[in-house]
């Protein structure tokens, strides 16, 4: 078979709009911290992100040797931008509920606040994120609050034919297909049944604080398990079809392409990213006194166990700390490393999940005949030197 190799230039000029939704993620002092050491010595990892190739795309990254807070303040998450930011005033802003309904909607912003509250710990994760070489810090972790979705679109009424939601954000932006230059409205859908799901909910908090501006203020979709593009911010409309939704972030962009071999045959198949994978990734080496521990993060499914492997010696559990048992939220683990021998080592993390699913390794079939860099969810291997 032969392979199709996307280039790191390619992926600058023909993702444009995946570049300009590459996240942006400060971090700051605790919220939660590593149960495990406090403070002692960062020794920073050998391999860094490569030099950003857009900076006018991804402006900052999370950086793993600061992580210690479970919780990223609204300030510090990592923001997508597709196309402009729009600037949306809560005393004229609405949301239309439309399309195949029996009961047309039409609801501000004090009268989705005013339904049942809802909370959840969802941690975000840009499907990108890892799957480029200057790219690895697409990731946060917030308690959002909201309105569940389900009860809205019940009490508008679906009719018998409506099969997708779609979910309309305020921004828009140039698209070019084929000879024709359009402009465009950022959306995403979901299939009926996905949309139904209690745990959607209409988000107009963060962390216990408004939507800030370039998170979606006033509201955005907060669909629980699913990547990032799917959450659509500045939400304006939402409306029921018959047919499945084509538009340029569901069938052109955010589409995972991977090569198969069925029946001696080659085969390319063609998938809209959608769900969460699991995955975890070693965040930072630190020494006290004259011992070391290695800590991390795990996420994509309620995680049952992670574990590290260090150089190529037997794989050992690590201890879960924070968000252990969550159902959507990231778990932080550490790993006492005690005194490692001097000079360099590779650190791998892999999670395991409650279900049993396993990360897989970087080179599993899986992922080596995927050609786009979406849903890179290999096991992440780190390399540093001890003195």
């Amino acid at each position: 078979m032969t392979r199709s190799v996307i280039s790191r230039r390619t992926l600058v000029k023909q993702g444009g709009a995946a570049l300009a939704g590459l996240s942006v993620l400060r971090l700051a002092g605790p919220t939660h911290a590593f149960r495990g050491q406090s403070g002692g010595e960062v020794i920073p990892w050998l391999d860094q992100p490569e030099p950003n190739p857009a900076p006018e795309a991804i402006v900052q990254q999370l950086e793993w040797e600061q992580l210690d807070s479970w919780i990223t303040p609204n300030d510090q998450f990592f923001v997508i931008k597709h196309f402009n930011e729009p600037q949306l005033r809560e005393d004229d802003w609405h949301l239309q509920i439309s399309g195949l309904v029996e009961r047309p909607l039409t609801l501000t912003l004090d009268e989705l606040k005013a339904r049942a509250r809802r909370e959840v710990t969802f941690t975000l994760e840009c499907s990108g994120n890892t799957g480029l070489p200057f790219f690895t810090g697409g990731i946060g972790n917030a308690t959002w609050a909201g309105t569940p979705l389900a009860p809205l679109l019940e009490e508008a009424g679906i009719q018998e034919d409506g099969i997708e939601v779609v979910f309309w954000g305020a921004d828009a932006g140039e698209q070019t297909w084929r000879e024709v230059t359009i402009t465009e409205q950022f959306a995403r859908s979901v299939a009926l049944a996905d949309a139904l799901n209690p745990d959607n909910l209409l988000a107009y908090e963060m962390n216990g604080e408004p939507l800030p501006n370039l998170n979606g203020y006033p509201v955005r979709l907060i669909a629980p398990g699913w990547y990032g593009v799917a959450n659509v911010k500045w939400l304006t409309r939402i409306e029921v079809l018959d047919r499945r939704y084509q538009g340029h972030f569901m069938a052109r962009d955010y589409v995972t392409i991977r090569e198969e071999e069925r029946d001696g045959e080659t085969v390319w198949t063609f998938t809209s990213v959608a769900h969460d994978r699991l995955k975890s990734a070693p965040a930072k080496v630190t020494k006290q006194g004259d011992r070391y521990e290695i800590m991390g993060a795990a996420w994509g499914a309620p995680i049952a166990e992670v574990e590290v492997r260090v150089d190529d010696e037997p794989w050992q559990s690590a201890t879960l700390g924070e968000g252990a048992g969550a159902e959507f939220a990231w778990t932080f683990w550490t790993y006492d490393w005690g005194t490692p021998t001097s000079g360099e080592h590779t650190v791998t993390s892999r999670a395991i999940a409650v279900d049993g699913d396993l990360q897989p390794a970087a080179d599993d079939p899986l992922l080596a005949g995927k050609t786009t860099y979406w849903e890179s969810n290999g096991q992440i291997t780190r390399r540093v030197r001890i003195a």
